[in-house]
């Protein structure tokens, strides 16, 4: 019967090839796996064929794959080696499972050799850590599988020196398997990525732990002519100069010079790699103390090219470009300072500064080279040539070093000088570094100058600074012109310092002001700057201010000018409420058009202002309460031992005022009548005698 079923299944499929599919499941079916493997490989050959069940070329060939693998001996037919690696060049993201098959079926087939050599090949190919891993765990297991095998052999039929011997080589073979995976893994990598550098100082670093200095060496050789420098991954010039340096290590610094020969050839993407390579092949000379050698590498690093080229010009070579890299420089000044002469690191610093690449750092470290050398004039010459190589605020540090070192040199001796160079540097200073300089200028015009110039400098310091340093800048000029004039020449810095502080600092200085005037005896003054200062006090919240006027008026004050404090508050809360109101007034209309307030939330919001209405009407009744207490004042007359009743009463600011007591309007002014009483001719003097004789004439 299953003959006869498969003929007429053959005469089907050329009828319908559509139906394939039945007839291969069919064949699998009565274990016709070789006929099925045959069927199987017709339909993915033909490009016409279209699976029923919704199976892809690929999915079928899986299919295949797996059948002829897991059963070599009933597939003879096909040959398999051949199907498996035609998919291995057709499907590479199914790498891992096709070689795995492949392998499989060797083992399978007893060719253990066979499969181990096909592992082997698929370790050294694949390119995807996927792939690998798949591989090497499959290679793994088989190799423990042998390993068991071969023990269960020799368990049953007793051990033989030769048994023990193949052991102990496929216990090797598993080591060396275990050994060999990061560098296996390393191996993957490169392939992926032949210009990873990272990835090849790993490699190295693999057969040094390994001890392996000639690999070390052909994988050095291997890195730097394979790495392309412009799609390198990392910075090349790194694994020229670590193979330069396992030369140096190991002593042989003829062939670390002619690797570092070879790698400034190296036409590298940026400039301060090949950079790097000069300065680290001349810190190898230094090193090794030969200083010499050192500076003419140095000089051959940065000689101009035969033709003038652009820094940033991408076109040109990095060799053509090095000659204008401010690494290479840096290290040259830094040679010629230690081992050169003045006239060579002058030199170096001038050509630096020629080349128009120093730096900020660079000339303030050629001022201090010059310094050293007692070259005080060429000193600030430098920083003038650095001067106009910057601008704000690049230029700041080379300014205040030049100011300080010039002040430190002259002092007063050259004041006219100085005083341009302030104002120099003072002209196109903005605001965030102009403090320091105007307290290092007044400083000088109060050490060597004129005070009034002092004054004049920290006049314009409070408006030349930041708003935020306005503040401690009015502070240095207060105490500054308290020093130097006296506290009466403060006051129209006080006066100036209130205009144009923010009202939390003006506040703060009204009160230093206050207190000033209170001190010089100045009481109204000091009552008009509290008057002045009161407008910008709201009682809630700056109750410090409203105790220190009420203490001052309790001791310099009268009845009157407590009234008036006192009515001067509640004006100021009204004006401070009405704000409040206003502005929550302003918030509910903007809310009500844009349509965000429910008829509730008004309700609540109602009920909110008219609480804090009550609350506001409470408090003012509590200040029409206050204010009618009354504060007292001592009167001329008062005898000590009244004034000793008062100071035994509970509360001391509690002061009765008399009952009977009314304003100057309502007192009654009392007639006292005056008689003329004769002088003593004795106080005119000879005046008296001039009159008589006046007299006399008529």
């Amino acid at each position: 019967m299953p003959d006869t079923a498969i003929r007429v299944y053959r005469r089907h499929v050329k009828l319908l090839p559509e139906n394939a599919e039945g007839f291969i499941e069919y064949l699998m079916s009565i274990d016709r796996l070789d006929e099925a493997a045959q069927r199987m490989a017709d339909i993915i050959n033909d490009e016409r064929f279209v699976s029923r069940e919704g199976k892809s070329k690929h999915q079928l060939w899986n299919e295949l794959c797996d059948l002829i693998s897991k059963n070599p001996d009933k597939v003879t037919s096909l040959k398999v080696e051949a199907i498996i690696r035609q998919g291995l060049k057709r499907f590479t993201d199914q790498i891992g499972v096709l070689w795995n098959a492949l392998a499989d079926y060797y083992i399978r087939s007893g060719h253990f050799e066979k499969a181990r050599d096909v592992y082997e090949e698929a370790i050294q190919t694949v390119i995807t850590v996927r792939d690998f891993t798949q591989v090497y765990d499959a290679y793994a297991q088989f190799e423990e599988s042998m390993i068991s095998a071969k023990m269960e052999a020799t368990a049953e039929e007793g051990p033989t020196d030769e048994d023990d011997l193949d052991l102990e080589l496929r216990l090797a073979r598993l080591e060396e398997l275990i050994g060999r995976r990061p560098l296996l893994l390393n191996s993957v990598l490169l392939r992926q990525n032949p210009h990873n550098v990272h990835e090849w100082h790993k490699r190295v670093e693999l057969y040094r732990e390994a001890e392996k200095l000639t690999e070390v060496i052909n994988t050095y050789t291997e890195a730097v002519q394979t790495v392309d420098p412009k799609i390198a991954t990392g910075k090349l010039h790194t694994l020229w100069v670590s193979f330069a340096k396992f030369y140096e290590d190991a002593g042989q610094l003829d062939d670390a010079r002619i690797i570092f020969e070879k790698a400034v050839k190296v036409n590298y993407k940026h400039v301060d790699d090949l950079a790097s390579v000069w300065c680290e092949r001349c810190e190898m000379e230094l090193r090794h103390e030969n200083y010499e050698e050192a500076l003419k590498l140095m000089h051959q690093g940065t000689a101009a090219p035969p033709r003038k080229v652009a820094y940033f010009d991408e076109t040109e070579t990095v060799q053509m470009r090095v000659y204008k890299s401010l690494k290479l420089w840096s290290m040259y000044a830094d040679l010629e300072e230690s081992f050169g002469t003045y006239k060579s690191c002058k030199a170096v610093y001038d050509r630096i500064l020629d080349l128009r690449i120093a730096t900020p750092q660079i000339v303030i470290n050629y001022g201090m080279f010059l310094e050293e050398n007692n070259y005080f004039e060429e000193m600030f010459k430098a920083y003038e040539k650095g001067i106009a190589l910057f601008k704000w605020p690049n230029v700041y540090d080379i300014w205040n070093t030049y100011l300080t070192k010039f002040i430190k040199r002259y002092g007063g001796k050259k004041l006219e000088r100085s005083r341009d160079l302030f104002e120099q540097c003072l002209d196109g200073c903005p605001a965030k570094f102009s403090k320091a300089i105007y307290l290092l200028y007044s400083k000088l015009e109060e050490e060597h100058g004129l005070a009034r110039h002092a004054m004049a400098i920290y006049e314009r310091a409070t408006q030349g600074v930041l708003p935020e340093e306005q503040y401690e800048m009015f502070n240095i000029y207060i105490k500054r012109a308290a020093d130097i004039y006296g506290v009466t020449y403060t006051r129209p810095i006080y006066e100036k310092a209130i205009e144009v502080l923010n009202n939390e600092q003006t506040r703060e200085m009204c009160l230093r002001f206050a207190d000033l005037e209170r001190k010089l005896g100045e009481i109204d003054r000091a009552r008009a700057v509290y008057a002045h200062c009161s407008q910008m006090c709201d009682p809630r919240t700056t109750d410090t201010f409203w105790d220190t006027w009420k203490e001052f008026e309790i001791k310099h004050g009268n009845e009157d000018t407590v009234r008036e404090m006192l009515r001067i508050r509640r004006s100021v809360m009204a004006v401070y409420n009405t704000q409040t109101n206003f502005m929550s007034a302003q918030m509910l209309a903007a809310k009500a058009s844009a349509g965000e307030i429910s008829e509730s939330a008004e309700k609540n919001e109602m009920q909110k202002l008219e609480e804090r209405a009550r609350e506001l009407a409470e408090e003012h009744e509590a200040d029409e309460a206050e204010s009618s207490k009354g504060i007292s004042f001592v009167k001329s007359n008062v005898t000590q031992e009244e004034l000793g009743d008062m100071t035994k009463s509970n509360n001391p600011e509690d002061i009765e005022i008399d009952k009977d007591y009314s304003s100057d309007e309502e007192q009654k002014i009392e007639e006292v009548s005056v008689s003329q009483q004769p002088v003593p001719t004795k106080v005119f003097g000879g005046l008296v005698k001039e009159d008589e004789d006046e007299d006399s004439n008529q």
